[in-house]
């Protein structure tokens, strides 16, 4: 009976550690197999726990293929932004090229309001592309031949355009100057949270923002006159708003782009305002 205890599952085994010069015993285990089982399968788990923990948080988990590191995810996120800015300044360039066509063609400017409530950026002319586009190479050509004999700046003279007070949109620098063809605007430098206002009583047609041009406002006056507002932040009106000349309607942060036009052609704002 006792020889079948021993030989059962319970049966314990001496671990013995001996000094090898000595050879007295320094200590003694008793186990059994049971125990020996759960020590094995507790070392494995630990040892696995320990292998996911240095995995899991430390930066070694980034040696691992496929997966996303801190790079990785900044890079994506960067695509992200940059895509949803690439959409508003297409969608700023289609509104702005409409707005023109139809100043162009002696129409009335677009209807924003409508465009945003649809959530569509259609040509909204009544005219075809074809015509339209027919229209903007014939204006192109008679600018050049204007330019090559001087005779723009005579017809400049007897706009009905001259005859306007406007109102200073920021004091400041003219750091670039205007160019009809290439740029059709100038840059005015000044010092960062100086105040930008409206050069004539108008209506706010058009806003917009992007990472790059940061805030943009487009407002017609009267007589066919368009004033525009580019790399401004802080705006303080919105699209349908009837503002007067003087009104502050943003700020910048270091200059600005202002272009002036009239009957869809641009003018030298320095021609008629006192920067």
């Amino acid at each position: 009976m006792g020889r079948q205890n021993l030989l059962g599952p319970d049966k314990l085994y001496r671990l013995s550690l001996v000094d090898n010069d000595t050879h007295d015993v320094v200590k003694v285990m008793l186990i059994s197999r049971i125990r020996a089982t759960i020590i094995a399968v507790a070392s494995v788990v630990g040892v696995i726990f320990l292998i996911y923990c240095i995995i899991a948080f430390t930066p070694l988990r980034s040696t691992i293929p496929g997966y996303p590191d801190a790079h990785s995810k900044k890079v994506a996120l960067a695509n992200a932004i940059k895509i949803d800015s690439l959409e508003n300044i297409i969608t700023r360039w289609d509104l702005y090229a409409e707005n023109l066509s139809r100043v162009l063609s002696g129409e009335e400017t677009v209807n924003f309001d409508s465009v945003i409530r649809n959530a569509s950026i259609n040509y909204l002319s009544s005219k075809s592309r074809a015509e339209l586009r027919q229209r903007d190479s014939l204006l192109a050509e008679s600018v050049r031949k204007e330019e090559r004999f001087g005779v723009s700046r005579n017809q400049e003279r007897s706009l009905p355009v001259e005859g306007m007070l406007f109102f200073t949109p920021l004091r400041g620098t003219v750091s670039s100057s205007f160019d009809a063809l290439s740029s059709p605007g100038i840059t005015i430098s000044a010092p960062k949270g100086s105040i930008v206002s409206s050069v004539l009583d108008g209506t706010v047609t058009y806003t917009s923002w992007t990472d790059s041009e940061k805030y943009v406002i487009i407002i017609q006056h009267s007589e066919n006159v368009m004033s525009i507002y580019n790399h401004i932040q802080n705006i303080r009106c919105k699209v349908g708003d009837n503002v007067s000349a003087g009104t502050p309607i943003a700020v910048i942060e270091d200059n600005m782009h202002f272009e002036l036009w009239h009957n869809g052609s641009p003018l030298d704002p320095t021609k008629y305002i006192s920067f």
